[in-house]
């Protein structure tokens, strides 16, 4: 059979990280697109593979033999030429981040209404090999559900997306930044803040290898990613974890592969032997002052664990792709409005677990990864709270 008609045949089924159903790996992207971006070429300390990296790795992960080197010495450096323009569209993304740059002040000023305001991010990367289809509409899901259930004004939530007019709200990496510090400026007792992202996800060997528990900082990637990098769970606890005064609150909703502690939070909330129980995140080695909030708490919903993947899919009806945990987490959410975390984080497990063994969802993944397919939402806090308590966003 021909890869156009397996392709037409499970046209509703796709992982959220690639239109191939293959999760993004960014040291392949790179290798694939060296002469357009730059990079720096590499080979493994275990199986001598060769493949290139962003000039900026200190450490990374074979993805043949998922050896891990540390030392990056030695090798050339690839230079940077004409042909990237046409892959990343150079101009425009440039012409973004002057823009970003000359109007910071007013992109910090926007209004806010009340005590609440939040940060929706979805990011298509449009005509990319690594294309998403379902994050505008995971924005539009989420948007709706914060103004319909929970009373969140629309002037007070900022959407960045690539559909967005004004180059200030494109999700670049610039942009990103300046609006989740938009987010938590000036928060105060009270204040109920969300930040939801929609698109890719992967990790990067830790700058600081005592940070993580895998070694392994978990990223997001803005629409520039190849070019300006990736946001890590570092930069993302600094902005918006640290700086949570008493009295305010974060949700974050992060459906993106290897999005588990995206947030660097303290604690996540999972089965062990059978059991949901708190347990600690924070690495022996590291002061747990370092990931603390100001006194706020921070609350994260992950599409999946560290070490999984995320998913797209039109299997819930109609010709529109969605992001199975946002499209699960806005469903559950509107017809139980009085649920709670612990039973969101049930229903999201037991609903999706149905999605991926489902014989329209599974057949091309199961035929791709030759194993069942497992996506695992996970709960993670700056504090432990009780999880029997109702959401309230």
């Amino acid at each position: 059979m021909s890869d156009k008609l397996k392709a037409k045949r499970n046209k509703n089924s796709v992982t959220r990280n690639n239109t191939n159903g293959t999760c993004l790996n960014y040291h392949k992207l790179l290798s694939s697109t060296s002469m357009h971006t730059g990079g720096k070429k590499l080979a493994c300390s275990d199986c001598k593979r060769e493949f290139l990296v962003s000039t900026k790795t200190t450490m990374y992960r074979c993805n043949k033999c998922e050896g891990v080197s540390k030392s990056i010495s030695g090798y050339k450096q690839f230079r940077e030429n004409s042909l990237r323009a046409k892959f990343f569209n150079q101009d425009r993304q440039q012409n973004a981040s002057k823009n970003a740059s000359s109007h910071s002040s007013l992109l910090l000023s926007t209004t806010t209404i009340g005590n609440k305001r939040a940060v929706l991010c979805g990011v298509t990367y449009r005509r990319r090999r690594y294309m998403l289809k379902g994050t505008v509409n995971d924005v539009v899901n989420m948007k709706k559900l914060l103004t319909n259930n929970f009373a969140f004004p629309i002037e007070s939530i900022r959407v960045l997306t690539e559909e967005q007019k004004d180059l200030n709200f494109l999700p670049t990496k610039r942009n990103i930044m300046e609006s989740l510090k938009w987010l938590v400026k000036d928060c105060k007792f009270g204040d109920s803040l969300v930040f939801y992202f929609s698109g890719h996800g992967t990790q990067q060997p830790a700058i600081d290898k005592d940070d993580e528990l895998d070694g392994f900082d978990e990223t997001i990637c803005p629409v520039d990613f190849i070019r300006e990098g990736m946001i890590t769970d570092d930069e993302i606890n600094s902005t918006i974890v640290r700086p949570l005064k008493e009295g305010v609150k974060l949700h974050a909703i992060i459906d993106a592969c290897h999005s588990g502690t995206t947030l660097d939070l303290m604690y996540v909330y999972k089965k062990h032997n059978d059991n949901w129980k708190w347990m600690n995140n924070i690495p022996p080695s590291i002061d747990p002052v370092t990931k603390r909030t100001n006194g706020g708490v921070a609350i994260c919903f992950s599409a999946c664990e560290d070490c999984q993947m995320a998913a797209d899919t039109a299997a819930f009806g109609g010709k529109e792709m969605n992001g199975v945990m946002t499209y699960l987490l806005t469903k559950i959410i509107r017809e139980h409005s009085g649920i709670t975390y612990v039973g969101l984080l049930e229903k999201l497990q037991e609903e999706i677990g149905m999605v991926h063994r489902s014989k329209h969802f599974n057949g091309i993944l199961k035929r791709i990864f030759h194993r069942r397919i497992e996506q695992n939402p996970l709960l993670s806090s700056s504090e432990k709270f009780d999880v029997n308590t109702k959401i309230s966003f």
